[in-house]
């Protein structure tokens, strides 16, 4: 079973590697379409389309109906649930990293405001010499 999940998200993710795979799924996400209108935009061949259709069909994102010679496609979302699930995973992992960093950060903040102010210097031996001027002498 595992193996079997990993191989669908496996072809998930490099389904949606794809620009021109990615479009395709926002369009199919409006409604069915035909391979051809699929292709439009794309200036590309029905085959050319096909072979991003056969990606998207093994990742199981697209189901694929043939009327008569024509080939109508529909999404189906259910895979990209175990690529949500996967990432999710890696949200939860940064979203507890950051809020470690910012109760550091607060801490540190609190700290800084309950320091004593550093002292004056109550001398003049101890007081920082004076810095050379750096303006060019006149001539």
């Amino acid at each position: 079973m595992v193996e079997h999940d990993s191989q669908r998200l496996d072809a998930v993710f490099q389904a949606l590697a794809d620009p021109t795979r990615r479009a395709m799924l926002r369009q199919l996400a409006d409604g069915e379409r035909k391979v051809g209108e699929l292709a439009e935009p794309y200036a590309m061949t029905l085959a050319a389309a096909s072979k991003h259709i056969k990606a998207l069909e093994r990742a199981g994102l697209v189901r694929r109906e043939v009327r008569g010679r024509i080939h109508v496609c529909r999404l189906d979302a259910q895979p990209l649930y175990g690529g949500f699930e996967w990432l999710r995973h890696y949200e939860r992992f940064w979203n507890q990293r950051l809020d470690d960093l910012e109760a550091l950060l607060r801490a540190e903040d609190d700290a800084s405001r309950r320091a004593p102010a550093p002292a004056a210097p109550t001398s003049a031996a101890s007081a920082e010499p004076p810095r050379p001027s750096r303006r060019k002498p006149r001539p």
